[in-house]
């Protein structure tokens, strides 16, 4: 009953594959249904949340680009009535050596991981005060959120920003009943990972790190994303909480 969901509408960025499939599976599960975004159509969460028996809407909008943050919450409104619960998922990583690094990925990673997150929760923010809506947004950050990484600059820096947003976020919609947390995935099994996982050397020094032994997976994240989306946690606000297997402690 904790994490009972059921009537609430969710809006998850990213939830093509990977850890926003993942989250969105989670939350349809606990009986919300689901507004997926993403830059292409999401036939497989389509099919896996319908057989969930909840509701799923597909919205194919590229984070890369100018798009209208107000437009999405309005469809997203008109599918559901409403919105109860933000994933900013949606994320992309550009590696370069940080001399080479050029200012159009610096600029396509600002975009998406981190103008984009706020351009979405502003609008959906908005949308939970004018309904009265005692709403949650969830923010993924990272290990990158704590540390500086190598050759990943923008993507370091956009995931810095996250858990600043999260906070100022959380300070300002706190007396809306509006919580804003956000959740740090550890090594995760998923496309932004293939070249780490498919170097052998990186591979091996970063499964060494890990206390847990092994590369997370999407399923990893369900119960985190549930807590931070459950009504009964309401006195939770402003918090980055790591799922990394014991990374940051080793």
């Amino acid at each position: 009953m904790l994490f009972d969901l059921s009537g609430k509408v969710a809006l998850v960025t990213g939830a093509r594959t990977g850890l926003g499939q993942g989250m969105a599976l989670a939350l349809a599960r606990a009986g919300a249904d689901i507004v997926a975004l993403g830059s292409s159509p999401m036939p497989d969460t389509a099919e896996r949340v319908g057989q969930t028996g909840r509701r799923f809407h597909a919205i194919v909008v590229d984070l890369s680009k100018a798009f209208d943050a107000n437009a999405v919450v309005a469809e997203a409104a008109a599918a559901f009535g409403g919105i109860d619960i933000l994933v900013n998922n949606a994320g992309i990583i550009r590696r370069a050596d940080l001399l080479e690094y050029s200012e159009n990925d610096w600029d396509d990673v600002i975009d998406v991981n981190l103008k984009a997150a706020f351009l979405l929760s502003q609008a959906v923010a908005r949308q939970m005060v004018e309904t009265k809506r005692a709403g949650r947004i969830v923010n993924i950050a990272s290990m990158l959120t704590f540390q500086g990484g190598i050759r990943v600059p923008a993507y370091s820096a956009s995931k810095h920003g996250i858990a600043g947003l999260t906070k100022a976020m959380a300070n300002e919609l706190a007396p809306h009943g509006i919580t804003v947390n956000a959740i740090a995935p550890g090594y995760m099994a998923t496309d932004n990972t293939e070249a780490l996982r498919s170097d052998p050397d990186r591979n091996q020094q970063i499964s060494a790190r890990i206390p847990m032994g092994r590369w997370g997976t999407p399923d990893d994240l369900a119960t985190a994303v549930l807590f931070f989306a459950a009504p009964a946690s309401s006195y939770v606000t402003g918090t980055v909480l790591p799922v990394d297997g014991g990374w940051l402690v080793r």
